[in-house]
């Protein structure tokens, strides 16, 4: 009888909301409205928090749907401090975004909405401090990839005593069916993706978004706790700069109305504090943690990135590597832009005029250099590459030699842009710390600049299912860890064959990271594992501890 109600349901929306606008969510009839993907809170203040739900008409009518929110002090909500009404309308895929105020700082709050008798999950938030803070924790995260496995490392985030989960980006990948999929994960698993093809159009990116948020795992840790969050490319295209990205061609359409339409998405679909009411404008923006810490969010992808050059493409025989090096080291190349970089060195400079101790930047890609590692011909040779990876991993072999950079799309393919950004942290910061995502690989640095003098630290959090260098380089998890060292200047810490987050705990007297990796993405029940502890004290913008037994 339910599968025929739940036939029947879809029958009706077909003709009315249209039976994509359930994005992937089962629903039962006689409902007076379904809440189709659980809950979320976002960019937490002193005052206020985003609460974020999706909800569809029970009667399948496409029409504005009228929404009470509530927050509470307890969870049964009979303390309640403030509520109001807002509205799902069809316009943005019925996604509900309030900024809730009122609240007071540093309290954890209850929240949930109501339509009719139908009421959402509960979910539960907190907002930032101010003035003295002792302690505070964040859970850092990126690139979770729905086919490539399970996402137990979000479960985990939920089940942690955490003030704030911070996703460096890659929340989804805009690619199609079968392309960056591991088999068993869509086949045996369950995990393909709709639409099967490419995201191009608003309806795709609303669809991708409408898949994922359907994870169990992803809707616990939303529930658990606010988030602070920022796109990379795959919210996007693979690899985008300004005006383009690696996997937009003409044939696809206008690269700005994609964009467009990618932002609007993630404007509807994420717990974000936006401004425009249907595209998610510029991204960056700041977080006061009381007199401990500035979180400072930046867009190292879209807004005035230039575009990253590619060894196969950029080198050749009429262009050999001593033109490909002007190119790299030209003085006027963007990572950030110049309104960017204008923007961060104010809110540095605010930072330390106020106290605060630390000033985080919470972005997408590693700062620390990592140069290509040589591998001894005899053990890449019993290497079992990937058919795609060994003309690249041979290719690459060719060029190590020569001190070039290993990751052309992170900050090592923008050295100018690099340089002015650790004038900025070196003249302007006290305690400057980079947060990254991107590689799906665990990373510390110490920063120096081009003398040799610390500038600060970096912590790179692996991916939350999304493979890592062992997919295409299976060397032996050490040995990697190993010829990585010895390529990376201030390299610390690294696995790359394991997926996770990381646990950042900010103090008025230390920075201390801590790697937390799950056993498996692919079997339905793991352990987790966690990493030695690095810590850095303030004043010193180096870690004083080093990671034994990596």
């Amino acid at each position: 009888m339910q599968d025929f109600r739940r036939r029947a349901l879809i029958k009706a929306t077909a003709a009315s909301l249209g039976a994509l606008s359930l994005r992937g969510f089962s629903v039962e009839a006689h409902a007076s409205a379904h809440f189709t993907h659980g809950i979320a809170s976002g960019d937490p203040l002193a005052d206020r928090v985003i609460l974020w739900t999706r909800v569809l008409p029970g009667d399948g009518i496409s029409a504005p749907l009228q929404c009470q929110w509530q927050v509470a002090e307890d969870v049964n909500f009979d303390r309640l401090v403030v509520q109001g009404e807002t509205s799902a309308v069809p316009e943005r895929d019925f996604t509900v975004k309030v900024d809730a105020t009122g609240l007071q700082p540093h309290k954890r709050y209850y929240y949930r909405f109501l339509v009719g008798d139908q009421v959402s999950p509960t979910g539960r938030t907190q907002t930032l401090p101010v003035d003295a803070v002792e302690q505070f924790r964040l859970a850092v995260a990126s690139c979770s990839n729905y086919p490539q496995g399970y996402f137990h490392a979000y479960r985990d985030i939920a089940d942690a005593d955490v003030d704030a989960v911070l996703h460096l980006g890659d929340y989804i990948y805009e690619l199609p069916a079968g392309v960056y999929a591991n088999p068993i994960a869509e086949q045996e698993l369950g995990r393909s993706v709709v639409p099967q093809h490419e995201l191009l159009a608003l309806e795709d990116y609303r669809m991708r978004y409408g898949l994922y948020r359907t994870d169990p795992d992803l809707q616990a840790a939303h529930a658990a706790h606010p988030w602070i969050t920022v796109w990379d490319d795959h919210e996007l295209a693979n690899n985008t700069w300004h005006n383009g990205a690696e996997n937009h061609n003409a044939g696809e359409g206008d690269f700005q109305a994609r964009m467009a339409a990618a932002r609007t998405a993630y404007h509807e679909w994420l717990p974000i504090r936006t401004a425009a009411q249907t595209d998610q404008g510029p991204i960056y923006r700041n977080f006061k943690i009381g007199d401990l810490a500035d979180l400072i969010m930046l867009d190292t992808r879209l807004v005035g990135r230039d575009e990253q050059l590619e060894y196969n493409r950029d080198i050749t025989p009429e262009q050999g590597v001593e033109q490909f090096l002007q190119r790299l080291n030209a003085p006027d190349r963007q990572m950030l832009g110049l309104d960017q970089e204008m923007w961060l060195a104010n809110q540095l400079a605010a930072s330390v005029d106020r106290g605060a101790i630390w000033q985080v930047l919470g972005q997408q890609i590693l700062m620390g250099s990592s140069r290509m590692p040589g591998i001894p011909s005899e053990e890449l040779a019993t290497l079992d590459l990937p058919d795609w990876a060994r003309p690249r991993i041979e290719a690459g072999q060719r060029l190590a030699g020569q001190g070039l950079p290993l990751n052309l799309d992170a900050w090592d393919g923008y050295p100018a842009a690099r340089s002015r950004l650790f004038r900025l942290l070196t003249e302007l910061a006290s305690n400057p710390v980079s947060l990254a995502g991107d590689t799906h690989n665990a990373w510390a640095f110490n920063l120096t600049d081009g003398d040799g003098q610390p500038v600060g630290v970096e912590i790179g959090t692996p991916g939350i299912s999304s493979p890592g260098l062992e997919s295409y380089l299976p060397l032996p998890a050490k040995r990697m860890a190993e010829l990585m060292r010895e390529n990376s200047d201030g390299l610390l810490y690294t696995d790359t064959s394991r997926r996770g987050w990381t646990e950042v705990t900010l103090t008025p007297e230390t920075l201390t990271a801590q790697w937390r990796f799950v056993s498996s993405v692919l079997e339905p029940i793991y352990s987790v594992d966690k990493s030695p502890e690095l810590i850095a004290r303030v004043n010193k913008r180096q870690f004083v501890t080093s990671a034994p037994g990596d």
